[in-house]
């Protein structure tokens, strides 16, 4: 028996009445439109483990549409619908609406295939601006793995897990990147400090959180450590951004992943108790938090390669005499140093902070001439900043000055 192709129209109805079903939470007219096998890939980058490969019209339902349902009222709009090789249907269209805490609005483009097994969907491949997403949930509160607090112009970040020695777990990378953006986008922030609660900065990942079963099954480490990388690596990158300055205090352990933390900051300050560990082999794991890259700049390719290999500590003295450190100081007074920095950078000249963060982090992916034009356009930025003619005004007449970030 010869089974007819399916037609396109008979596609897109099936894809219509999907979307249709998904805005409102119809689970019974979702899953009748599914094989139960159906396999998702959804866009890396969106937080609460939605990222990534979820397998199961159950998981799929419950962990990717269901959980944006929980914190988003959006709704597919889709623009155009276009037939692929086999019975596969290709989508372009926007999630619109509003998260639901803060009601910040959400308009995130989106491409969808979908592929089809006779009259259900079996898989869906989606793409779409993940950080539209990320974006609406920065004002929503409240944040419980990570404390944020603005004073003065000094953002404090604080990781606050500290029963169990501030691991990450999702919710932890979940929030740093919410905190992250919240910190862009406040216009009185003139320095960060970064510091964990407890006795110890962070001791990296939180393995029993990647060892622990799912309601489908064993972990999948693999899929487990994408979902909650990817946000921990976006909080990163927006940090890396910042017009602020930051100063992060290491104390304890500072482990795996979580050197990202130190490596984001332009000044750390280490207690003497302070041990530096990659950590990742002893996992038969890579890395993650930016270590493969900032490491060998920092320390060196032969010491960072050791560091790696032989997951051999570094300790607060090393670091302070290999440039992975700024200063060591006696444990307790640790937090009370890096806060007296980030408030004396929080005085200073803010934009002309922003410019030569600019410049430092890009000088390592241009040649002399390309920086040295980056300088002269830096310098013709800042020169016409408020707080460089009052400095010029107050060198003339042996004044201090007082900066005002403008």
């Amino acid at each position: 028996m010869i089974t007819e192709p399916t037609s396109t129209p008979q596609l897109r109805a099936r894809v219509e009445r999907l979307y249709a079903a998904l805005a409102v939470g119809d689970e019974t007219a979702i899953g009748a439109l599914l094989t139960t096998d159906f396999v998702g890939r959804v866009t890396p980058g969106l937080p609460f483990g939605i990222g990534g490969e979820h397998h199961g019209a159950a998981a799929m339902i419950r962990d990717v549409w269901f959980m944006i349902g929980k914190h988003w009222r959006v709704r597919p709009v889709p623009e155009s619908f276009s037939r692929l090789e086999g019975d596969r249907l290709h989508v372009t269209g926007a999630y619109q609406g509003r998260s639901r805490v803060a009601g910040a609005p959400v308009d995130a483009w989106f491409i969808h295939d979908f592929t089809f097994r006779g009259d259900l969907i079996s898989g869906l491949t989606q793409v779409t601006d993940s950080m539209a997403f990320v974006d609406a949930l920065a004002d929503e509160a409240p944040l419980t793995s990570v404390g944020l607090t603005v004073a003065d112009g000094v953002a404090t970040l604080c990781l606050n897990r500290p029963d169990a020695r501030n691991a990450i777990d999702q919710q932890l990378a979940d929030e740093l990147l919410v905190a992250a953006l919240r910190i862009a986008r406040d216009g009185s922030v003139r320095a960060v400090l970064v510091c964990g609660d407890g006795t110890d900065l962070t001791v990296g990942g939180d393995i029993a959180a990647f060892a622990r079963p799912g309601r489908e099954g064993p972990a999948d480490l693999g899929h487990t450590l994408r979902q909650m990388v990817t946000p921990f690596h976006l909080a990163l990158e927006v940090l890396a951004g910042l017009d602020a300055p930051i100063v992060t205090v290491a104390h304890g352990s500072v482990v795996g992943g979580g050197l990202g933390l130190v490596y984001a900051a332009d000044l750390v300050v280490a207690a003497e108790d302070t041990r530096f560990v990659t950590a990742f082999a002893a996992l038969g794991l890579s890395g993650d938090g930016g270590g493969t890259w900032h490491l060998p700049r920092r320390i060196g390719p032969a010491r960072a390669a050791r560091a790696y290999l032989t997951n051999e500590p570094i300790t607060a003295a090393e670091g302070l005499d290999w440039g992975l450190v700024n200063e060591v100081v006696p444990t307790d007074e640790a937090r009370a140093r890096g806060a007296e920095l980030a408030r004396g950078l929080a005085e200073g000249p803010t934009r002309a902070f922003a410019q030569m963060r600019a410049l430092l982090r890009q000088s390592w992916d241009r040649s002399l001439p390309e920086q040295l034009h980056a300088e002269i356009e830096a310098l013709a930025a800042t020169g016409r900043t408020d707080d460089a003619r009052a400095a010029v005004e107050a060198f003339l007449v042996r004044r201090r000055p007082a900066f005002e970030g403008k």
